[in-house]
């Protein structure tokens, strides 16, 4: 019998005053033990000492397995199995399986090769949201009868568990935008960051570094949020999420049962009943949201998607500044006050109510600058495109940049005339036209000369068919009438 500290101690109080027997009985212990250990005399249990019953059958082998185990820690109990049964069939049967496999636990844990600790992380209130899809397949749902296969976009912060999830079919960038939209309008605040894995969405791959896409710091930069990501291949580093998945299928799986079907009239019914389950899993997490919500960070008055209105005056260069990014516009607008309507991706510009153009947004800094757009004033001063601040802008394509280079070299003096003749050709007939016929001419060796490549983009004028018109035979409209007037009424209807 195994003997606690506490009833040792007892024994041997009680057995300065009372017999062995009732000693042994105030200690709840046998008698046996209590005189085993008032003739040691110890307050101690006694150490135990580690003895084989059985001869060890792998004993005379270990040596040739643990060589293979120390070349390859991954080997498995059932290989190992048949590769002795192989090598010495008269020694080895299945039936010593499980004796092989507690000999590799022990060896693993004593001499085997270091794991990987994981090292749990104490979550902050307001801190982290994290977000996945999960694919729903395992749950059966079928709507009219007919399988509905989806996913569920699924948002949790780790420091309350508060969770939320809606429907998906793809994990798009537009679909990443939508699901965290709706859920951080139903929580009602945004974390200081936001955590993913590396989803094509959101992350874009350069060989072995991830870095996130544009798209998606803009879209956060929008909230406030800071984006954040695991590294490839190690989902546990978003395991808050992950976990969740499984809580939240396996709650949905039960209530599927526990409804007795698992189909659905419509769409809108299932997503009514996973936010019903949600609800639920919700509730007895309130205390820790509440300590959540107080250092959330409020929602933007104004939705990522709406568009934010802007004046923009055209300056003399015919140029409007839109949040520190440059973009020219027709030159017959200069000193005229625009709208801009900003929206994520581009930017629309509005005289009163007319659209004048849409351009791609840019960052801060950057600028668009549209040769088009200047052409014709450059016509008038040609000098001014030597020394142009955004002369680079002017040029479409390298090919064009290729094509002044060598005007620069072959006709120096006039090279800045040739090109901005070449440029009005390109805005006045087409850009693609005369970017091949300048290739053409660089190709042969041949000036790229504005008069040589009118010569090549001229298209023939195809001349049109002639057209006969037969003149009509109004006496044929004059038999159909008198058809209809004299047909039976049973066919007029």
């Amino acid at each position: 019998m195994t003997c606690t500290k506490e009833q040792i101690r007892k024994l041997f109080k009680y057995a300065k005053i009372l017999s062995q027997e009732a000693a042994a009985d105030k200690a709840g212990i046998s008698l046996r033990s209590a005189r085993n250990y008032l003739k040691r005399g110890e307050l101690v249990k006694p150490e135990w000492k580690y003895r084989k019953t059985h001869k060890d059958a792998f004993e005379s082998v270990w040596p040739r397995i643990q060589t293979m185990l120390e070349a390859e820690p991954e080997l498995q109990s059932q290989t190992l199995m048949q590769w002795l049964m192989d090598e010495y069939p008269d020694q080895f049967s299945w039936s010593q399986l499980r004796t092989l496999q507690r000999r590799l636990r022990r060896w693993l844990a004593l001499e085997g090769p270091e794991k990987v600790v994981k090292f749990a992380q104490a979550h902050i209130p307001g801190k982290q949201s994290q977000s996945d899809w999960t694919h729903c397949d395992e749950l059966e749902v079928t709507l009219n009868g007919k399988s509905f296969p989806h996913m569920l976009f699924h948002f949790m912060l780790p420091f309350s568990r508060w969770e939320t999830a809606s429907l998906s079919y793809s994990e798009s960038f537009d679909n990443l935008t939508t699901g965290y939209i709706k859920a951080v309008n139903v929580l009602g605040g945004v974390p200081e960051e936001h955590r993913t894995d590396n989803l094509s969405a959101a992350v874009n791959n350069h060989g072995n570094r991830h870095v996130f896409n544009e798209r998606w710091v803009a879209f956060l930069r929008h909230y406030g949020v800071d984006p954040s990501k695991n590294n490839p291949g190690e989902s546990h580093e978003n395991g808050s999420v992950e976990k969740s998945h499984d809580l939240l299928k396996n709650a949905l799986s039960q209530a599927l049962k526990l409804r007795g079907t698992r189909n659905f009239n419509s769409i809108a019914e299932y997503e009514q009943f996973v936010q019903r389950i949600i609800d639920q899993r919700n509730k007895g997490r309130r205390e820790r949201v509440a300590q959540e919500m107080k250092v959330l960070k409020q929602l933007p008055v104004r939705d990522w998607s709406d568009p934010k209105e802007v004046d923009a005056t055209v300056t003399s260069f015919s140029i409007i500044s839109v949040e520190k990014a440059l973009y020219s516009v027709p030159s017959r607008l200069i000193g005229r006050r625009l709208t801009v309507l900003i929206y994520p991706e581009i930017i629309r510009v509005f005289l009163g109510s007319t659209l004048v153009q849409e351009n791609p947004r840019l960052q801060p800094g950057e600028r668009k600058i549209n040769f088009r757009h200047l052409v014709a004033s450059l016509l008038r001063k040609p000098g001014a495109f030597a020394n142009y601040a955004y002369r680079e802008e002017l040029f479409p394509s390298v090919i064009f940049r290729r094509a002044y280079d060598q005007l620069k070299e072959l006709v120096p003096q006039r090279a800045d005339k040739e090109y901005i003749s070449i440029l009005h050709l390109a805005a006045t007939q087409s850009e693609l036209d005369v970017e091949a016929a300048l290739e053409t001419l660089l190709e042969n060796g041949t000036p790229p000369l504005a008069e040589l490549l009118r010569e090549l983009i001229v298209v023939p004028a195809t001349p049109l068919p002639e057209l006969a018109m037969m003149p009509p035979e109004l006496c044929v409209y004059d038999e159909l009438l008198s058809y209809l007037t004299s047909a039976p009424k049973e066919m007029h209807k």
